[in-house]
């Protein structure tokens, strides 16, 4: 009996220890510990609500399959308040608790403002909403990666959508902010190019509630169409006024991110069949994207939106990074990912190495009613051949 005893207790021994080295490697990998940062508060609050929503989603789907190379992923997350001072301190605090893969913010200002300072926080950033081309451009970083569209993406696609669009004159109602201007510049360029004139650019500060006197000026100015990047609160506000004091339907709209899901659910009918780029639809045609739909319907019981894809695409980016590198160093990530083939929702993409810009196909989509909601819906798809060279003021 004393024997027998020995023997099961020998055998419960080797089954701990040969159980024991993976327990041990399981436990002992550092985990991913991401910061994100979005807003909250103030104009980008709503996208920055669906933001939060979709990185989330990410991190709980990865760590219900185990984690991302076997390391749990755990955040933190705080509100940059729409602002450039206040997404700077919240992104330092959380970099120097340790949460340094950052990812997140909406506004370019605020994107700019912490790829400034990736090399001191050691901490490295994934940009999934901010779309001015100086983040892949003069001030890039090699800590900073874009997996979203950037403006001069847009404009590209712009060029050749814009022989189509319909009318000769335009003006440009932009926001007074990084993005609202490059884009505003970059259509009048692009429009009159081909023979288009405009006549009126308007730029209506961040957090402008009365857009009256500019809807007077536009309807004034009798144009065929309006090219509108506006953003968050102000776009919806922009929206319903121009409605409301009867510039549209007669005057059309064309957007730069304008038909956002958040921006047509916010504004009744007003913007129905209104063309527009799109950034992200549940429609895009690959396996990965698919899977993403079906798991984020199964939680949500809806399809998720523009903001939610592209949010869901940069972790899962940021992801890929640490399963290259096998580590969740800021720096070993960022050297991994620096073109980098990736298998992603848009299908397989490359990270280009000379802007950490993701080279992704491009969409102009169309507000119109699809599985029984008002949503952007795409009617033309642009490939990533289209895209322009890196800057050369881009010095990695």
């Amino acid at each position: 009996m004393f024997k027998m005893k020995k023997v099961q207790a020998a055998v419960a021994v080797v089954a701990w220890v040969a159980v024991l080295p993976f327990s041990v490697m399981a436990q002992g990998k550092e985990p991913v510990k991401v910061g994100l940062v979005s807003s909250k508060s103030g104009v980008f609050a709503e996208q920055g609500e669906e933001v939060i929503r979709a990185i989330k989603f990410a991190i709980e789907e990865a760590n219900t399959k185990g984690g991302v190379d076997g390391r749990k992923v755990e955040f933190q997350e705080a509100d940059d308040e729409g602002t450039p001072d206040a997404g700077r301190r919240v992104a330092e605090k959380l970099a120097r608790d340790g949460y340094n893969l950052l990812i997140g913010a909406i506004p370019s200002s605020i994107s700019l403002a912490i790829a400034q300072n990736l090399d001191r926080w050691d901490a490295a950033y994934f940009v999934v909403a901010s779309k001015s081309d100086k983040i892949t451009g003069d001030t890039c970083k090699p800590r900073a990666f874009r997996t979203n569209h950037a403006d001069n993406m847009d404009i590209a696609m712009i060029n050749q959508w814009a022989k189509n669009l319909p009318g000769k004159t335009y003006a440009v109602m932009a926001a007074d902010y990084v993005w609202g201007r490059d884009s505003g510049e970059s259509f009048k360029k692009a429009a009159e190019s081909i023979g288009k004139t405009v006549p009126l650019t308007l730029y209506a500060p961040l957090g402008t509630k009365d857009f009256s006197p500019y809807i007077a000026q536009l309807k004034a100015a009798n144009v065929d169409a309006v090219w509108v990047a506006e953003t968050g609160r102000d776009a919806i506000a922009f929206v319903k006024q121009a409605e409301e004091f009867g510039l549209i339907p007669k005057t059309k709209l064309v957007g730069h991110s304008l038909i956002l899901n958040f921006m047509i659910n916010g504004t009744g009918k007003a913007l129905e069949g209104t063309p527009g780029t799109t950034g992200y639809t549940p429609d895009i045609d690959s396996a990965r994207n698919k899977a993403f739909v079906s798991a984020w319907r199964a939680k949500f019981n809806r399809l998720p939106t523009d903001n939610e894809g592209q949010a869901y695409n940069g972790a899962q980016v940021m992801f890929e990074g640490v399963k290259l590198s096998k580590s969740v160093k800021p720096e070993d990530v960022s050297k991994s990912l620096r073109g980098a083939q990736i298998d992603s929702i848009y299908g397989n993409v490359t990270m280009r190495a000379a802007d950490n810009q993701l080279l992704l196909p491009n969409y102009v989509g169309r507000a119109k009613v699809a599985d029984g909601v008002l949503r952007p819906v795409i009617e033309q798809t642009f490939p990533p051949s289209i895209i322009p060279a890196p800057s050369p003021l881009c010095k990695m």
